[in-house]
C-alpha cells in the first residue's frame, strides 16, 4: 500500500522505515528540513538499535526507494493511509497537550480537501480516551470539508515500542491493536498489518477508537506501577537485610507475575511511563475518580532517587566532593534523556555542594539541554579518575565490565543504582535495593 506517516522522531521514523521493510511504499512528512534530508540520505534523526541498518536499506542513494521524506504535505494526495506519529507533550496539571497533534490534523485535513477519493487517517500518538473522536476527527472533518466515515475514516493505532528496542518491538509484536469507528477504515487497518501479521503471527485486537487509546495507557500504566511495587518491596528488603533480586527471582516464577519488570533501581523514566501515567491519573481526577495506586507508583518513583543520593551521602561528605555519575539515557539502548533518573540525581548532588562528572555512551549531546554546571567525560574511566564516589543510574553493558577503573578513585564509593556492577574486595560497595 501506499503510507505517509507524519512526524519523524522516534515513533514516526520506526514506523515509516518498518512499514517499508515490510513492503509498503512509504512517505515520511517532516516540518524539519534537516530531518528530511538526514533521512533520505540514509541516516536516522535517532539513535535506535537497528533503525539505521533500515533507514539505509531503503531511504539511502544504494537502498529499495520504498522509504523516503519530504516537507510537503501535498505528498500524502499520493497515498492510501496517513499515521500522525506526533509529539503530545505534557501539560503542567499532567494531562496531554494536543496542541500539535490538533496542528498536524489541521493541515492534514486542508491537504486532504484536494483529494476527490476516500483516504484513512490512523493515530499512532498515545493520547487520552475520547482524543481521535472529539478532537481529532472534528478537526479533520472541518478542515478536509468532508463527512467522518463517509469522505475519510479515521483509527487509532497504539503504538508499544520500547526505546532502545524499537524495530524489534515493530517487527515482532506482542500484540496488534486496531481501533476504529467505522468498518472502511478497519478494513484499511487489517490491509495495512497483514504483512506483519502474517510475519510475527501476532494476534489482532480489534476495537473501537477509545478502547483502543485506553489499551496504550492501562499497558503502560500497569508496567510503570509493576516497577514501582517492585522497588517498594527491594526497599523494604534493603532494610531487613534481604537481596532483593533473589526475591524477585522466585516470585518472576509465578505465571501470574511474571519476571519481566522486576529488576528494582532507581526508577522509570523516558518519554512514555511518566507521561502516559500523569495523563491517565489527571484524566481519572476529571471524572471524580482518585487513582490511588498510581498516585503512589509516581510517588515511589519520584523518591529512588532521593534514596540512592542519601545512601551515597552515609559513604561521601557530599559538600565540595566530586562524584561520577554513569549513565544520563533513561535506559540502555538510547540517548534519550526525557525524564531520565539521571536528572534528579545530577540536581540532587549539585544541590548538596558536590561537583558531577557525567559519562554516558550516547546520551551527552542531549543531556546537555537538561543540567548545567557537569563535566562531560568520554570515557567512564575518565569520570571515575579521582572521583570521591560514583553512581550507577543507567544500566548499560560496558558499565557491567569495569573493574580496575574504580581502584583509581579518589574513594572507591559506588551506590550503583541498576545492579550492574560487580561487588568485591576494595569498593565500598552499596545497591539501591539490596
Amino acid at each position: 500500500m501506499q503510507l505517509s506517516v507524519i512526524g519523524s522522531g522516534y515513533v514516526g521514523t520506526t514506523v515509516a522505515s518498518c512499514f517499508a521493510d515490510l513492503g509498503h511504499e512509504v512517505v515520511n512528512v517532516d516540518i524539519d528540513q534537516e530531518i528530511v534530508d538526514s533521512i533520505n540520505s540514509g541516516t536516522p534523526p535517532v539513535h535506535e538499535e537497528g533503525l539505521p541498518e533500515l533507514v539505509a536499506e531503503h531511504a539511502g542513494a544504494d537502498g529499495t526507494g520504498r522509504l523516503r521524506a519530504t516537507t510537503d504535505y501535498d505528498a500524502v494526495l499520493d497515498t492510501d493511509v496517513t499515521f500522525l506519529c506526533l509529539p503530545t507533550p505534557q501539560n503542567d496539571d499532567g494531562s496531554i497537550d494536543l496542541s500539535i497533534m490538533e496542528a498536524g490534523a489541521t493541515r492534514l485535513g486542508a491537504t486532504l480537501a484536494a483529494k476527490p477519493d476516500w483516504h484513512t487517517v490512523i493515530v499512532k500518538s498515545t493520547v487520552v480516551p475520547g482524543s481521535t473522536e472529539d478532537v481529532i476527527t472534528p478537526v479533520l472533518a472541518a478542515e478536509s470539508e468532508k463527512t467522518a466515515g463517509e469522505g475519510f475514516g479515521v483509527g487509532m493505532n497504539p503504538e508499544f515500542l520500547r526505546e532502545g528496542s524499537a524495530v524489534d518491538d515493530f517487527l515482532n509484536p506482542d500484540k496488534v491493536v486496531l481501533g476504529a469507528d467505522d468498518d472502511r477504515a478497519r478494513r484499511d487497518m487489517r490491509a495495512v498489518f497483514e504483512p506483519l501479521v502474517a510475519r510475527a503471527d501476532a494476534p489482532v485486537v480489534e476495537t473501537d477508537t477509545r478502547t483502543a487509546e485506553m489499551i496504550k495507557y492501562a499497558n503502560n500504566a500497569f508496567l510503570a506501577a509493576k516497577i514501582s511495587l517492585i522497588n517498594d518491596l527491594g526497599n523494604i528488603c534493603k532494610e531487613l537485610g534481604i537481596d532483593s533480586y533473589e526475591v524477585a527471582d522466585a516470585i518472576g516464577l509465578d505465571d501470574r507475575i511474571g519476571e519481566q519488570f522486576l529488576r528494582s533501581g532507581v526508577g522509570w523514566g523516558g518519554s512514555c511511563f511518566p507521561k502516559d501515567v500523569a495523563a491517565i491519573v489527571a484524566a481519572a481526577k476529571r471524572e471524580g475518580y482518585d487513582p490511588a495506586v498510581l498516585e503512589a507508583a509516581v510517588e515511589i518513583n519520584e523518591g529512588q532517587p532521593e534514596r540512592l543520593l542519601s545512601l551515597l551521602a552515609d559513604h561521601v561528605d557530599l559538600d565540595g566532593a566530586r562524584i561520577a555519575v554513569l549513565g544520563l539515557a533513561f535506559k540502555p539502548g538510547t540517548d534519550d534523556v526525557r525524564n531520565s533518573r539521571a536528572i534528579p540525581v545530577i540536581r540532587g548532588l549539585q544541590e548538596r555542594g558536590a561537583t558531577v562528572t557525567a559519562y554516558d555512551p550516547v546520551a551527552t549531546d542531549n543531556a546537555r539541554e537538561y543540567v548545567a554546571d557537569v563535566e562531560y567525560a568520554d570515557a567512564a574511566a575518565t569520570a571515575l579518575a579521582d572521583a570521591d564516589g560514583a553512581v550507577v543510574v543507567t544500566d548499560w553493558d560496558e558499565f557491567a565490565a569495569l573493574d580496575e577503573e574504580f581502584d583509581a578513585m579518589a574513594a572507591p564509593v559506588v551506590v550503583d543504582g541498576r545492579r550492574v556492577v560487580e561487588r568485591r574486595d576494595g569498593i565500598t560497595y552499596e545497591g539501591l535495593t539490596w
